[in-house]
């Protein structure tokens, strides 16, 4: 008898004392004006019907290079972002394995036309080519975000809202090759940075001039700056090499300079190249080679070594966060925010964590 009325003795204290956690928690059942959290957070009646009125939203995003596998976590981002409020992604783009940005605009040019679409999620490499498409978009009433490269000069630059890296994340590779060097005793030599203007993608232009400009910075500042030769072009946007033929061009670049110790390249065209070029050329392990992007062939690259760093974009946040803002912006009326994707600097240390979740 007396165990079973300690026993009770020790429930009713535990019960007073969760319910006195409970009282002393600081919970908010409503807001100052009166409302429910509850039903705040409810859906707008009129949500699904907007524009298309078909009982669902449908987003549609468009991608200047599906055939290389840089956006396939772009798509993985905007399907989960999709199943989360309802909405039907669409999933298109170039079919090219290259920046193809004529073709992504022709897919633009019909997709405005579709009736059932009510938002558009676009890149923009190609810097002023896209005005005509919001345009017809915003005469539609039809919402739109861009992602991934960014057009600074589009039509309604405020009231669109950009999701992707900004350019001054190369910097963080530039200063990764200085490093590189220096934990390797590699006291001069030549720093090559190749790329073209010729494909139009100013993101990679400037992607390059911050990675110039950090590799400049991390050797002058570390006293050394005299002893290398830090090349990317005359106008700091990379040293101009064949898109059609890039691993040549880059052997072609290695072999005439002659005492190539560290590369950099902006982008999924160059990076692939430069490892490749790396591995002819013998210089595996030996120079310090970065690039950008985290698709099969860069970490492949990194597993084998013939790429010393690659920069990530975290792409999924670029499917993902240009869904949810244009769902924002029709149930709640935000207005464009933008998100900066940052990057993520792997090496061969820690390639095998990327992709797990389809999120490299």
């Amino acid at each position: 008898m007396r165990r079973i009325f300690s026993l009770a003795v020790c429930a009713a204290a535990l019960l007073f004392g969760v319910s006195d956690a409970f009282t002393q928690s600081g919970s908010v059942e409503k807001a100052v004006g009166g409302y429910s959290f509850e039903e705040a957070a409810k859906e707008a009646a009129g949500t699904k019907d907007f524009h298309s009125a078909d009982g669902h939203l449908t987003f549609a995003i468009v991608t200047h290079t599906a055939g290389n596998g840089f956006f396939d976590p772009v798509y993985v981002g905007a399907k989960v972002a999709g199943n989360m409020i309802g909405a039907n992604i669409l999933l298109l783009g170039s079919e090219s394995p290259t920046d193809d940005p004529a073709r992504e605009i022709e897919i633009l040019n019909q997709i405005v036309q579709d009736p059932t679409v009510d938002g558009i999620i676009m890149t923009t490499p190609q810097v002023g080519a896209y005005n005509d498409i919001v345009k017809a978009a915003e005469a539609k009433g039809i919402p739109v975000a861009t992602t991934n490269s960014f057009d600074g000069t589009i039509l309604n630059r405020s009231g669109i809202s950009h999701t992707g890296q900004d350019a001054s994340a190369a910097a963080i590779a530039g200063e990764a090759l200085v490093k590189c060097l220096a934990d390797k005793a590699i006291e001069k030599g030549t720093i090559v940075l190749p790329s073209s203007t010729a494909m139009g993608n100013v993101e990679v232009n400037n992607r390059v001039t911050a990675a110039f400009n950090a590799i400049v910075k991390g050797l002058n500042d570390a006293g050394k700056l005299a002893n290398f030769k830090v090349d990317a072009g005359p106008e700091n946007t990379g040293i101009d090499t064949n898109p059609n033929d890039p691993v040549n061009g880059i052997v072609t670049l290695f072999e005439s300079r002659g005492d190539v110790v560290g590369a950099f390249a902006g982008n999924n065209v160059f990076t692939p190249a430069l490892a490749k070029a790396v591995a002819q050329t013998g210089k595996t392990g030996k120079i310090c080679a970065y690039g950008f992007d985290l698709g099969p062939a860069q970490q492949d690259a990194l597993k084998s070594g013939d790429l010393t760093g690659a920069l990530g974009q975290q792409p999924f946040l670029q499917g993902f966060w240009p869904v949810m803002q244009l769902y924002l912006q029709i149930d709640r009326g935000i207005a464009a925010a933008n998100l900066d994707t940052r990057a993520q600097l792997v090496t061969q240390d820690d390639v095998e964590k990327v992709g797990k979740r389809f999120e490299n």
